[in-house]
């Protein structure tokens, strides 16, 4: 009689960050990772014209002030991210993301180029994957800015890995609007476009449970590298005309 194949998490795999399972996995990062696709969406876009954030502030509660939820964030003049899945570990990552930031600043008298920031995210992610005792950050971000060869973005993961993007989204409904940007995006769009095809995407996506009030966005334009938030008004108008 053969036997079952023996379950991971039954042979106490998932138990450390530096276990290793048979078939060379390291599950708590994997967990991470689910993590992560169960956060609420964010969007990043390359435009002709410079970088975009786009996110959904996933209001689960009627009570609370929609305003005083942060989802994306200011790392230097020139630099913003944001986030899905544990917002609370990436606010620690984006703490560090800024003192590396002014830190250069301070040393060089010149602006941090993005990648840089970039990788000082990722290897503070990296050492959660090695070292028992931690767990790994719970979140990927998005990490949008202008250097002097023009503009950039890039996703992180809970594994210390980056990549580089034109377009990218992460957290939920990602398959879907990953789908419409396959389909609508081009390297010519403006920010204005990228900010409609954000929103019909996330409409897409997120259906009926998508208003107005969860929008926030964020962009740094290449003329001046000056990372500006949209405001209400402008989001709600975008909103009421898109599909």
């Amino acid at each position: 009689m053969q036997s079952s194949p023996i379950n991971h998490q039954m042979m106490g795999y998932d138990r450390a960050i530096t276990m290793f399972s048979p078939d060379g996995r390291l599950l708590q990062v994997e967990y991470a990772k689910k993590t992560v696709k169960q956060g609420s969406t964010a969007i990043g876009m390359v435009c002709s014209d410079g970088v975009l954030l786009v996110t959904d502030k996933r209001i689960v509660d009627p009570l609370v002030v929609a305003e005083a939820i942060e989802k994306i964030f200011q790392i230097d003049d020139h630099i913003g991210a944001t986030a899905s899945g544990i917002i609370s570990d990436a606010r620690v990552l984006i703490e560090h993301a800024q003192l590396k930031a002014q830190q250069h600043n301070v040393t060089y008298d010149s602006p941090i180029d993005t990648v840089s920031i970039v990788t000082s995210i990722c290897d503070l992610k990296q050492l959660t994957t090695q070292s028992g005792g931690y767990r790994p950050f719970g979140v990927s971000i998005l990490i949008a800015g202008i250097d002097s060869d023009g503009p950039k973005l890039f996703e992180t993961d809970p594994t210390g890995i980056f990549f580089q993007y034109h377009a990218v989204v992460i957290g939920e409904g990602e398959e879907a609007i990953e789908a419409v940007l396959h389909k609508r995006y081009k390297q010519s769009i403006t920010i204005a476009e990228g900010l409609k095809l954000c929103i019909d995407a996330l409409k897409t996506a997120l259906d009926e449970k998508f208003g107005p009030e969860r929008l926030d966005a964020a962009y740094i334009k290449t003329e001046d590298r000056k990372f500006n938030k949209f405001d209400r008004k402008e989001l709600e108008r975008v909103f009421k005309h898109s599909k």
